[in-house]
């Protein structure tokens, strides 16, 4: 009889519309929490601007960073100088993936045969991650040309994009080893047991797993490395910051640093969201998968 009245049609019905209420509830919940922290932030926004305008100095700072004929005339000197930022991100993105993986895999090697391996990539990762990335890109765009090695480039611009690899290859290299210890032990002794070597068990077993694990943290690094090629600035290099610090040197208006700042938002901004989608979705399906 128990049995018969869990199933009963009428109970059924009752526990579905008590579902029902509660999904509603929680939307009608939600929409109003989204109506309040709209409303919050546009009353918020619109007291700082009002603030910001009704200043004492906010003509001067409006001529000095806003103004619209020197942001026309900035406009070409600062994008041509944005798609050498561009091109540099690009052959960093190439690089540093490729750099990282190898030293994260050097250090995953076991048995002490591997000792002096597993050492090189751990003095490689305690080394660049100490050295500040402008200090590096300084000491490498400097420093290396001044030699005048027979055989090495001169160039600042290889030698800022060198400093970007590696700086950006330690950190990530630790991204991916953070992967590679979160594969189960199990995956490396099944791969072992098959014959494979430990070269082959971390390239068909252990780095794929890896690299899903890691994928939304690389995509923060992705992030942070298309801002901080702008550093090479330092060395001169003329891409969009340098332009725009050229521009303000020779008029004394910094509304060229306005427009490097939107060039630089507009890539960035994108990238951010994409990162925060695609790490939603990863968590999702996850979750989905534990089920």
């Amino acid at each position: 009889m128990a049995e018969r009245g869990r199933g009963h049609p009428d109970t059924v019905e009752l526990s579905e519309r008590r579902r029902s209420a509660i999904g509603e509830m929680f939307r009608e919940e939600g929409a109003k929490g989204a109506l309040l922290a709209a409303l919050s932030t546009i009353v918020f926004v619109a007291v700082a601007w009002v603030l910001v305008v009704q200043s004492p100095n906010w003509p001067k700072i409006q001529a000095q960073f806003f103004n619209g004929e020197d942001f026309a005339a900035a406009w070409p000197d600062v994008v041509g100088g944005f798609w050498l930022n561009l091109e540099l991100f690009g052959y960093s993105m190439l690089a540093i993936p490729i750099v990282a993986l190898i030293i994260a895999a050097a250090r995953s090697f076991r048995g002490a045969a591997f000792f002096p391996i597993r050492l090189l990539s751990v003095v490689y990762t305690d080394l660049f991650r100490g050295i500040p990335l402008i200090l590096l890109i300084l000491l490498l765009g400097f420093g290396v040309p001044a030699l005048a090695i027979p055989g090495l480039p001169r160039s600042v611009m290889f030698w800022g994009l060198v400093a970007l690899t590696l700086s950006y290859s330690a950190y990530t290299a630790e991204i991916y080893r953070s992967g590679i210890d979160a594969v189960p032990e199990s995956q490396r002794s099944s791969a072992r047991a098959l014959g494979l070597t430990q070269w082959q068990a971390l390239r068909f077993a252990i780095i794929p797993q890896a690299i899903r694990n890691v994928v939304p943290a690389l995509m923060n690094t992705v992030v942070s490395l298309q801002k901080d090629v702008a550093l090479i600035s330092v060395l001169g290099v003329r891409e969009a910051v340098r332009e725009a610090q050229i521009y303000t040197s020779r008029t004394f208006n910094y509304t060229s640093y306005i427009v490097a700042t939107l060039l630089f938002l507009a890539i960035s901004i994108p990238l951010t969201r994409y990162v925060d989608w695609y790490t939603a979705r990863d968590r999702a399906r996850r979750s989905q998968s534990s089920v």
